[in-house]
């Protein structure tokens, strides 16, 4: 007699069936992605996905972890190795124009576009505190350039900041609207010109 029959099946994968919900909610949003859209994506029943992950909030927490670890990664990984805030940024502007527009999965930024049309406030809040995040690690690297003569003294770190965050989600948007990778490429040389100094 096999015995543990109830809730998930043995042959659960958990890693594959958070990628399917990724792919779902980074399609369509937290709004427009049903539960029975999540079970008909993981090919699990309501109850089993319950059981899995908890409510469709808990689940898409965890798949917006997921997907910063394998998708979103790529800015941190610059800001870090690159010698300066106009090189990290330029790394990340050129990366991001591939990235957004790989046909491997849908396009654009999941944290960026998600939460469109939401009607949940703590979804909403939580991708703003990740994108805001994003903005304070732009800044600080901008500042410590500053502090080091790499950029201007009287430098709106801020503002620059912003900048770049804003032209980030603007690729986003256009990659989600069938921009290229070399129209977002394109966009992002011209957006660089702007950037004080060189890089």
């Amino acid at each position: 007699m096999v015995t543990g029959q109830r809730g998930r099946p043995r042959s659960f994968d958990r890693d594959a069936a958070l990628d399917k919900a990724m792919l779902a909610f980074w399609e369509h949003g937290y709004e427009a992605t049903s539960i029975a859209d999540l079970t008909a994506s993981l090919g699990i029943s309501a109850p089993s996905l319950y059981a899995a992950f908890g409510d469709k909030r808990t689940l898409f927490d965890e798949v917006v972890a997921v997907y910063g670890g394998r998708y979103a990664d790529f800015a941190g990984v610059a800001l870090a190795e690159e010698p300066t805030a106009g090189a990290a940024v330029a790394r990340i502007l050129r990366e991001a124009a591939e990235i957004y527009t790989d046909p491997a999965h849908p396009r654009g930024c999941m944290v960026i576009s998600a939460a469109t049309n939401t009607t949940s406030q703590e979804v909403a809040q939580a991708l703003r505190e990740r994108r805001n995040a994003g903005l304070e690690l732009f800044e600080s690297r901008i500042r410590a350039d500053m502090a080091t003569g790499a950029l201007p003294a009287d430098t709106d770190a801020r503002a620059l900041a912003r900048y770049a965050g804003a032209v980030l989600q603007g690729m986003s948007q256009q990659s989600r609207d069938g921009a290229t990778r070399e129209e977002l490429e394109a966009v992002a040389e011209r957006a660089l010109l702007a950037w004080p100094g060189t890089r």
